[in-house]
């Protein structure tokens, strides 16, 4: 667990000050530059590679109803990635992000968490550690996403574990359940938690957990080993990275939230975490595309950072 770099956030704080600009007239952008210095170590942080990972599962829950389509979808929706189809294609190449995605055992989903553990500690362990391998020790940023029919139901099983709370607190709509689908989603969360009563991180990845979830948080293990600042995206990713912290508090100090989702329960979740969002768009998604459109954002402020003047340089005061 690497730590954050106190002597570089000052420098970096410093330079904001010399700039060009009314003190802190940048708001939020001198905070992320602030940020990037302290897990880059450098006071000039910079963003030369920066890599997306988008984890995709399927999931044994499906069969109780939750979703209003099938499970073939994430396959097709992970062929519409490679064939660079998606949201999210468009929006990394315009972030300057290289794209990967990581299909893990479609043909084989995960049990159904209401009759038992989703996965076995050996699948848990197995998925955590293509997310590790996933990310390129090269990477400057790296952006996390999502894809797996049934997903949001899982997330919001892993939340209320997690972060207490009943059912109906973290159920949403996900990719568009309403009435009877919302009703079965709700039931199979509450069936779920009367039947797990798992409180470590590996445990509750064990009880409700999809394959991609414990990727996004081996993914994230790695990144903070090799210092570098990740972006989650909305719900589902955000929820799958803070079971971390059931074994850590500290353990997401070097993750961003790319955007606030549309969907219920993460406005929730992101005050559970004490953690303020890059941007709200009102975007319930998924696949890192809210993370992608942080890395803008992340970006802007990185070249204020490092590209205007300082007074001094300006020949001002």
């Amino acid at each position: 667990m690497q730590a954050f770099d106190d002597d570089a956030a000052r420098a970096a704080r410093d330079r904001q000050d010399s700039l060009t600009k009314p003190a802190g007239s940048l708001g939020r952008l001198e905070q992320l530059a602030v940020f990037m210095a302290g897990w880059q170590r450098r006071a000039r942080p910079r963003i030369d590679r920066a890599q997306a990972l988008v984890f995709a599962g399927n999931h044994g829950i499906v069969a109780q109803g939750v979703n209003p389509f099938p499970a073939e979808v994430t396959a097709l929706m992970v062929r519409n990635f490679e064939a660079g189809g998606a949201a999210i294609n468009q929006l990394c190449r315009v972030a300057g992000a290289d794209l990967a995605v990581v299909a893990l055992d479609l043909d084989r989903p995960t049990a159904d968490f209401t009759q038992g553990p989703a996965m076995t500690p050996h699948e848990v362990e197995a998925a955590w550690q293509r997310g590790s391998e996933a990310v390129d020790p090269g990477a400057d940023v790296l952006i996390l996403g999502e894809m797996g029919i049934g997903n949001s139901t899982v997330a919001a099983a892993l939340a209320a574990c997690a972060h207490g709370g009943r059912a109906e607190d973290w159920v949403g709509p996900g990719t568009g359940a309403e009435g009877a689908v919302l009703a079965r989603k709700q039931a199979a969360v509450a069936a779920g938690l009367a039947r797990h009563a798992a409180r470590d991180t590996a445990g509750i990845l064990a009880a409700f957990g999809g394959r991609e979830q414990a990727a996004i948080c081996g993914a994230v293990m790695q990144a903070r080993a090799l210092r570098i600042p990740v972006i989650l995206d909305g719900f589902i990713c955000t929820t799958a990275a803070s079971v971390l912290t059931r074994d850590d508090a500290d353990a997401l100090a070097h993750c961003l939230i790319g955007h606030e989702s549309a969907e219920p329960g993460h406005r929730r979740l992101i005050a559970a975490l004490a953690m303020q969002p890059v941007l709200s768009l009102d975007m319930r998604l998924g696949e890192g595309s809210g993370a992608a459109l942080a890395l803008m954002m992340l970006r802007g402020a990185l070249a204020c950072h490092d590209g205007m003047a300082t007074f001094a340089e300006a020949g001002i005061g």
